[in-house]
C-alpha cells in the first residue's frame, strides 16, 4: 500500500464535472484507491462517495492506493488534482 497527501487545485474544488472524470481516472486502474478526509475513507471509484467529500480549492487530502499499479495510479491522480491533465 502506498499513500500520498494531495492538494486539490482546481478553483471549483470537485464538484459534479471534476469528481466524474476522477472517478473515471481511478477507475482506469485495478488498486483498491481510497481517499481519507475527516476520519472517512471513501472509495475513489465511486461518483456518489467522491461527490459527498465536497473538497475545495486548495485543501489537502490523503489519498491510499493498493495493488500491483498503485504507484501508477497515484501518479495520475496527483497529475489530475494538479489540473495537469
Amino acid at each position: 500500500m502506498t499513500s500520498r497527501t494531495m492538494e486539490i487545485q482546481f478553483e471549483s474544488g470537485l464538484e459534479a464535472r471534476p469528481v466524474a472524470m476522477l472517478v473515471q481516472v481511478a477507475s482506469q486502474y485495478q488498486s483498491k484507491i481510497y481517499f481519507l478526509s475527516e476520519n472517512r475513507k471513501i472509495n475513489a471509484k465511486s461518483i456518489m462517495g467522491m461527490m459527498g467529500l465536497g473538497l475545495t480549492s486548495g485543501e489537502s487530502v490523503e489519498v491510499s492506493a493498493d495493488g500491483e499499479d498503485e504507484v501508477q495510479a497515484l501518479d495520475s491522480i496527483q497529475k489530475y488534482l494538479s489540473n495537469e491533465m
